[in-house]
Order: structure tokens, then sequence, then C-alpha cells
């Protein structure tokens, strides 16, 4: 678990991120949150991103893809909403919420997925 919250420390660092959450697609139960607060809530966004990401991966299954969803960027009027599932467990998934004019999506993707790469429970 310390190698959790550091890895959301260091991606609340990032500038312009409004939270972070890491979710679990079996039960859709947020495991750790950060940021977000009486504006946004964290646990409730995550847990709704749980839809998205399995019918992503119902979309690649049903492609025949052979492949993995690497991450997941949904652009809304004021945010980017990024979902990077953790690659040591394809059913965790590290949900993110980047401020637009803040926010550089480029850099926040970058650091998440490395984030997403290392991190195991």
């Amino acid at each position: 678990m310390a190698n959790l919250r550091k890895s959301i420390r260091k991606l609340m660092q990032v500038d312009g991120i409004v939270g972070v959450a890491l979710v679990d697609c079996r039960d859709g139960l947020t495991l750790a949150t950060a940021g977000g607060g009486p504006d946004f809530d964290m646990e409730l966004a995550g847990a709704g991103h749980v839809d998205v990401v399995r019918a992503q991966q119902r979309t690649v299954d049903r492609l025949a893809l052979d492949d993995e969803i690497e991450d997941i960027v949904i652009v809304i009027g004021r945010q980017y909403h990024l979902v990077c599932p953790l690659k040591r467990d394809r059913q965790l998934f590290l949900y993110l919420v980047l401020d637009r004019e803040r926010g550089n999506l480029g850099m926040t993707r970058f650091m998440l997925m490395k984030a997403a790469k290392r991190l195991a429970l």
C-alpha cells in the first residue's frame, strides 16, 4: 500500500490534476483516492468509469484484436478523464481527472502510464 500512496501522491503533483483514484473493475469499488473534493466525487466518478472500461474491453474482445487497453481518454468541456489499467492486474485501473486549462495532457498521460506499469498491490 505504501507503493500505492507514493504513486498517487506523485500523480497529484502534476499541474492541473483534479483527482486520482484506483478502481477495481470486479466490483466497482474505489480502493484509494486523492483530490476531488466537494465539487467532484472521485469515488462516484471512478465507479462510473467501470462501465466504460468493461465496454471497451468487450469491443476489443469482439474484434479479436488480441491486444490490451493501454489507456482511455475522455474529453469533456473543461476536463480530461483518463483511465489506465494496471499492467500487473488488468482488473484494476487508475482513473485521473485533469483540468484542461491548467494541465498538460501529454505529460499527464506519460506519468499515468508510468505509474500503472510500476504499481503493485
